[in-house]
């Protein structure tokens, strides 16, 4: 197959061009002067690039779910925040479990902003039941997870494993437990940014199948203990 012909969706050199001048013009009027354009030039290119994920993800993510109600709002929620700038300055998608509530359990996500793409997923922000659970699933199926996140396919496409974690294995685990690294995790994060431009290649669509293929099975894993609280 050739590297140089579109083989799927892709955003353009306008979707980046919107970006940037958003960026410089963080203003609700300006933006309901050009949503015609936003609606154009991203929300559209988004949807193409969902629409195509959904039937893809039949083939090694049936569980999770693509649909126009993936894409994040472009306007912040500002009402906690020291920054009251009203838009956000880049387009962005989540794919979640079909099986968990909503803002439950692991997916893959990607962005386009002004300076990079960002393709990944896994689990950013458990809460206490679920981190818990996540933990007792890695202490018991070590073999199973190290398949996972230390397979050439996964630190080829993302690297290792990251995310925030604690300084000493927690509570309930023994010190020396085989797992004790993992078990430290308190985010299970996968991810690989890219130059804004690759957004607008005719291999986006095929990077972005580059990572979530091998992120995958992390999420499968991860939504397979939430799914037991």
């Amino acid at each position: 197959m050739s590297l140089t012909r579109s083989t799927g969706p892709r955003f353009s050199p306008k979707s980046l061009a919107f970006l940037r001048a958003l960026k410089r013009n963080n203003d609700r009027e300006w933006f309901r002067a050009r949503k015609h354009q936003y609606d154009e030039v991203l929300k559209g290119p988004m949807l193409e690039v969902i629409g195509r994920l959904a039937g893809d993800f039949q083939g090694f993510a049936p569980d999770l779910q693509a649909s126009p109600a993936s894409i994040f709002r472009i306007y912040r929620d500002t009402r906690f925040s020291a920054d009251k700038t009203p838009l956000k300055t880049q387009i962005s998608a989540v794919f979640p479990s079909k099986r968990l509530p909503k803002h439950h359990g692991s997916g893959l996500y990607f962005e386009v902003t002004p300076a990079w793409v960002w393709a990944g997923g896994g689990l950013y922000a458990p809460d206490t039941s679920e981190l818990q659970a996540v933990r007792e699933h890695i202490a018991s199926n070590l073999r199973k997870f190290r398949a996972i996140v230390e397979a050439p396919s996964f630190k080829r496409a993302v690297g290792a494993l990251e995310g925030n974690r604690l300084r000493r294995v927690p509570r309930g685990f023994a010190p020396d437990h085989p797992a004790a690294e993992y078990l430290k995790f308190r985010q299970f994060i996968g991810g690989r940014q890219f130059p804004a431009a690759f957004a607008t290649s005719p291999r986006f669509y095929a990077g972005l199948l580059g990572v979530f293929k091998p992120l995958a099975p992390l999420v499968g894993f991860l939504n397979e203990a939430i799914s037991k609280t």
